[in-house]
């Protein structure tokens, strides 16, 4: 098995929005905010190669939407979803799976794309098959005041009409080395993948621990549909985390891609944080 993660560039996000009801003078400590308030916040994805499978999880903001939207996130760094998976030594037509935690435009905005002509819009990876779940799918499509802004139609529909998308029925996986958790807090049906590598338990976690300084419980995004639910959540994985000693790999973290957590007196605070080479070396 082979585990890289997949920098698709950086955009800003409101403080507030990003840790809630955490004073800004504890969290601007950590990721300091600009004029406006907004802080800049990684969107890392993951390739996993395991066996004849290569696997993506998550793909990004995308580049289809017109200035004016990208205007509101101030998007900036280098790296784009494609650049990275070439750099990587991969090609598009590589990825045989895109495993999608959840439909939130900056998890599957890089899935779809517009053809040559701008006029029509399709997968970005023609050879793989998507998968959500239909909880999920039928949330997204049928978008609650709250989060409507954040499933856009043109990044979801292509996948259903392409015939490229299938549904992962929670407790099941159809990967023999990555198994999924399925959280509700932040959105309905977000699934986590788990990754078995070896002696390794990787734990994407998508958007329940969004950086390193998500950890404590109190620490949860303006963003979640069900806070309250999000700290059950969090607390109940990041036991186990901290048992089984997981590597916690975080989407939005500007800085770490990935840590490793322990139980303390104040509660479970992250140990060791870092590139995800430096945990393992798969």
């Amino acid at each position: 098995m082979r585990i890289r993660t997949v920098d698709t560039g950086y955009f800003k996000l409101d403080g507030g929005a990003m840790f809630g009801v955490v004073p800004k003078s504890l969290w601007n400590k950590h990721n300091p905010a600009d004029e406006k308030n907004l802080c800049t916040w990684a969107m890392r994805c993951l390739l996993i190669e395991d066996e004849n499978r290569l696997i993506l999880i998550d793909t990004g903001l995308g580049d289809k939407q017109d200035a004016r939207f990208f205007g509101h996130y101030d998007l900036h760094g280098d790296a784009s979803l494609l650049s990275s998976i070439r750099q990587n030594g991969y090609t598009p037509e590589d990825i045989t799976d895109v495993v999608l935690t959840h439909l939130h435009f900056d998890h599957v905005g890089g899935a779809v794309t517009y053809n040559h002509d701008r006029s029509e819009l399709r997968p970005v990876f023609p050879n793989a098959t998507y998968w959500s779940n239909e909880a999920h799918w039928h949330w997204a499509t049928n978008p609650n005041p709250r989060e409507k802004a954040s499933f856009l139609r043109e990044n979801i529909w292509p996948l259903h009409e392409s015939g490229q998308l299938k549904f992962i029925s929670e407790g099941s996986s159809p990967f023999p080395s990555v198994d999924f958790l399925h959280v509700n807090g932040h959105t309905e049906q977000m699934m986590l993948p788990l990754i078995h590598a070896g002696k390794h338990r990787l734990l994407y976690a998508a958007d329940l621990l969004p950086s390193s300084y998500h950890i404590p419980l109190a620490w949860v995004m303006s963003y979640d549909v069900r806070p309250l639910l999000t700290m059950q959540e969090k607390e109940t994985i990041l036991q186990t985390a901290a048992q089984e000693n997981y590597v916690l790999i975080f989407e939005h973290d500007p800085v770490y891609e990935a840590g490793i957590v322990e139980q303390t007196d104040k509660g479970i605070r992250i140990r060791e944080r870092g590139n995800l080479s430096s945990f393992i070396n798969l």
